[in-house]
């Protein structure tokens, strides 16, 4: 089979801790190609997602990289199981950017999700209307067919919230997104109510920091935090104009985790955010 041109968010990870791991070793490709029976070129498209690797084979590399953390080894065989087209956002594959689905597939598999947002509303909780006013405001204008498929994948994005796990979803926001209107008064009101309605579900948590906070983390770019079955296995998704992209070194890592440490401290416990959103919305 020959090399795929573009690996999902999973199939890359997949081939980079099995990189890493060899790294962690001190193996060469050269040796792990000669385990395989294989060659450098197979090794290489496997540590960048662009060709499959059995459990099998993935339980033979562990062993020869003396890794013995089960429950890390077997996170990454059931990555190898997971095939193109078995889940909804691939029916968007060559519809919509990569990014568009490697967000999806990344908040489907997640164990919790921890989302920072400055000047809009989280995507999973918007509203159609909501979200259509957010995509209209793109950089570069976008036709009415794409419009209308970007919203439609964002409106399905919110299925992981159905029946999640308690604290499955924890967003921190800005006041200054409960506030841009988007769309204009009525869409923003309803954005507003709908999220006061989040707030209150099991699943998901949303706090605020207000404007009155004279502290404020000096990085405003939106990210989102996903939880791996195992800590090695977590991906920071980050939002830019020039495009998102998805980071996942331990150091990376530590670096979103001690962020989110500090927009917790700046942040309104839960029970002062749902206040702060209900009189957002009488104020609308």
């Amino acid at each position: 089979m020959p090399p795929r041109e573009v690996p999902t968010a999973r199939q890359a990870r997949l081939g980079a801790e099995l990189r890493k791991m060899r790294e962690r070793a001190g193996k060469t490709a050269l040796e792990t190609a000669g385990l395989l029976a294989s060659d450098r070129a197979r090794i290489s498209h496997i540590e960048a997602g662009r060709s499959g690797v059995s459990e099998e084979r993935i339980r033979r590399l562990a062993t020869f990289y003396g890794c013995d953390d089960e429950a890390y080894v077997d996170a990454l065989c059931a990555m190898s199981r997971e095939r193109r087209g078995q889940f909804w956002w691939d029916e968007y594959r060559g519809v919509l950017p990569p990014a568009f689905l490697d967000m999806a597939e990344l908040e489907h598999h997640a164990a919790y999700i921890r989302s920072y947002e400055l000047s809009v509303i989280p995507g999973v909780l918007q509203t159609q209307d909501y979200a259509r006013a957010v995509f209209q405001n793109s950089i570069l204008p976008l036709s009415a067919e794409e419009l209308d498929v970007r919203v439609e994948h964002r409106m399905r994005r919110k299925k992981i919230l159905e029946g999640g796990a308690s604290g499955l979803y924890d967003a921190i926001v800005h006041e200054g997104a409960l506030r841009m209107r988007y769309g204009g008064r009525d869409v923003l009101r309803k954005q507003i109510e709908a999220l006061s309605a989040a707030a209150d579900a099991e699943s998901t948590s949303v706090r605020v920091i207000p404007f009155n906070v004279e502290k404020m983390v000096a990085s405003a770019q939106p990210v989102t935090y996903t939880g791996g079955p195992v800590a090695q296995l977590d991906s920071v998704q980050v939002d830019a104009y020039v495009g998102s992209g998805i980071l996942d070194a331990e150091t990376q890592l530590k670096a979103f985790r001690n962020l989110w440490k500090m927009l917790e401290s700046l942040a309104l416990n839960a029970e002062e955010s749902r206040k702060l959103i209900h009189r957002i919305a009488q104020e609308v």
